[in-house]
C-alpha cells in the first residue's frame, strides 16, 4: 500500500472537506454541524493551522491537524497537535506513525521547539499508539475546560 504524506495547501478545500469526513467517521460525530466553507477556507489560509493528510490511491484515508502556538518562553514555537485519525480499515498498518513522523520532521525542519498532543485518560488505544510513536517525555495532565458559547448559540458557520 503506497501511502503519500502531504500538507494541505489554501487551494485544497475539498481535500479538507475529505479529512472532515474521515474525523467525523473514526469519532462517530453523528449530530456535527460542519461550519461553511467560508469558515474552512479562512483556516486554511492562517498561517497557525496546518492540515496533514495521508492518501492512498487518490483517497484521503487518514490525516492530522495541528496549531502553531508562538511562546514568550522562548522564540521556538510549539505545534499542537488538535485531531488525528486513520479509518477503521487502514489502522494498524503504520499511516498513524508515518503521519507522526512527518509532523516531527516537517516541526523539527521549521525550528519548533517540540511538537505535543494530549490523549484523554480513558481512550487507551490512542494513550496505546502516541506510545508508540516514540515521545521524548509523557506527563499526567489535567485539563479544565471553560465554554464560551451561550446555550442558545447555534451558529457555527
Amino acid at each position: 500500500m503506497e501511502t503519500e504524506i502531504q500538507i494541505l495547501q489554501p487551494n485544497n478545500i475539498e481535500e479538507l472537506n475529505e479529512l472532515i469526513s474521515v474525523f467525523e467517521k473514526v469519532f462517530e460525530m453523528g449530530s456535527f454541524e460542519r461550519p461553511g466553507q467560508a469558515h474552512l477556507q479562512n483556516l486554511l489560509n492562517k498561517e497557525n493551522f496546518f492540515a496533514v493528510i495521508a492518501k492512498t490511491e487518490n483517497k484521503i484515508i487518514a490525516g492530522l491537524t495541528f496549531y502553531v502556538l508562538d511562546q514568550y518562553y522562548s522564540v521556538k514555537p510549539l505545534a499542537y497537535i488538535y485531531d488525528l485519525a486513520v479509518l477503521q480499515e487502514y489502522q494498524r498498518k503504520g499511516v498513524g506513525k508515518k503521519l507522526i513522523n512527518f509532523t516531527n520532521e516537517h516541526c523539527r525542519q521549521k525550528g519548533f521547539e517540540e511538537v505535543f498532543v494530549q490523549a484523554d485518560k480513558g481512550d487507551q488505544y490512542a494513550i496505546d499508539f502516541y506510545r508508540s510513536t516514540k515521545p521524548t517525555e509523557e506527563e499526567q495532565v489535567v485539563h479544565f475546560y471553560y465554554s464560551s458559547v451561550n446555550e442558545n448559540d447555534t451558529d457555527r458557520r
